[in-house]
């Protein structure tokens, strides 16, 4: 077990790392601890340049940058993560302290939430936290003002983080592992998806904006008595409706997380309690098409990404499973992320 600094958590005190992507380089270590004698969460945060790790996932000291390093520490100490989607009753954990150290990192102490953990939920508990999210994504439309109130808020986050994947062309997109487990109409739509990338995030410009967390998905969301707490603000910024919805979908099952026979069930289930939430201010309609849309624009790069490290391409990062285990297991994702695109686009 490694522990962090003594001077953050005394050696009488338990320090259980927590699973977190190592790969981030804004993040030294998450850890379940106490501090005053209650359950506590710690994660270190970590400044660019101290930490190891790839060039796309590297921490930037630029405020509006999609992986600004001091961006969750703000959202806290701000108060953003816990109230700003409090009418919807979604909230972030309670803030114990912010400690700045001397080394340049940041301490963020965070009450521990009782409650199931996400990758726990059911297909009840992913509608209803899709429909508080449509309820919060609401309450944020026309507050342009607000939207943009602070620097380090992520200016652009859908577009950044989805151009800045390592994607080597070509593309081996006729790669043996992708013909054995990927259907020649799936791989010429995953080329498709790929080809117009620029044009699915052009589209995703046009759709309403509100206040967006980024990275919803069971592993950030614990289901509390009193209602869900989502975890992890890092991302938090500016972006199209439907992106949090899209990526509640897709996030459970490419990782999975939950039985991909229930990917049907989940998709129509977040869409529909999605619409609900923006029931009376977004035609459903539209709603229903932004989901489809930026859960597209969010993985257009996954498959190229997969096709190149199959084919031996450094710095592929994304994923350590089992190749042909993996192209198997994401091909009903891939294959809805496929159809919501063509239902997207003209």
């Amino acid at each position: 077990m490694t522990r962090p600094a003594l001077d953050l958590v005394p050696a009488g005190e338990p320090a259980d790392p927590l699973t977190h992507n190592p790969l981030n380089g804004v993040t030294g270590g998450i850890w379940r601890t106490r501090r005053d004698g209650r359950p506590a969460v710690l994660k270190l945060i970590t400044p660019p340049g101290g930490a190891a790790g790839p060039a796309h996932w590297a921490a930037s000291a630029e405020p509006g940058h999609w992986n600004y390093w001091r961006r969750e520490v703000e959202a806290y100490r701000s108060g953003l993560a816990t109230t700003a989607w409090a009418s919807a009753g979604l909230a972030g954990p309670a803030v114990l302290a912010v400690e700045e150290r001397p080394d340049g990192t940041v301490a963020l102490w965070l009450a521990e939430v009782d409650g199931r953990p996400g990758t726990a939920g059911t297909v009840g508990d992913f509608a209803e936290l899709a429909r508080r999210l449509g309820a919060a994504h609401a309450d944020w439309l026309g507050r342009t003002g607000e939207l943009f109130r602070y620097d380090w808020l992520a200016r652009d986050w859908l577009r950044d983080y989805t151009l800045s994947r390592p994607v080597t062309e070509p593309v081996p997109w006729d790669h043996p592992v992708a013909v054995a487990a990927w259907p020649t109409p799936l791989r010429a739509a995953l080329r498709r998806l790929w080809e117009r990338r620029r044009e699915l995030l052009a589209a995703t410009d046009r759709l309403p904006r509100t206040l967006c967390h980024h990275d919803v998905w069971p592993t950030n969301l614990v289901l509390s008595d009193g209602g869900p707490v989502l975890l992890d603000w890092s991302f938090v910024g500016p972006g199209p409706i439907g992106e949090d919805a899209a990526n509640l979908v897709l996030d459970t099952f490419f990782d999975g997380l939950v039985d991909v026979a229930l990917l049907p069930e989940v998709a129509d289930a977040v869409l529909a309690g999605y619409v609900e939430g923006l029931r009376g201010v977004v035609d459903p309609v539209l709603v229903a098409r932004a989901v489809r849309l930026t859960g597209a624009a969010k993985y257009f790069w996954l498959a190229p990404v997969m096709l190149n490290r199959a084919g031996g391409a450094t710095g592929q990062t994304y994923d350590r499973r089992d190749e042909a285990a993996m192209f198997a297991g994401r091909r009903p994702v891939l294959e809805l992320l496929a159809r919501w695109a063509e239902e997207s686009l003209p």
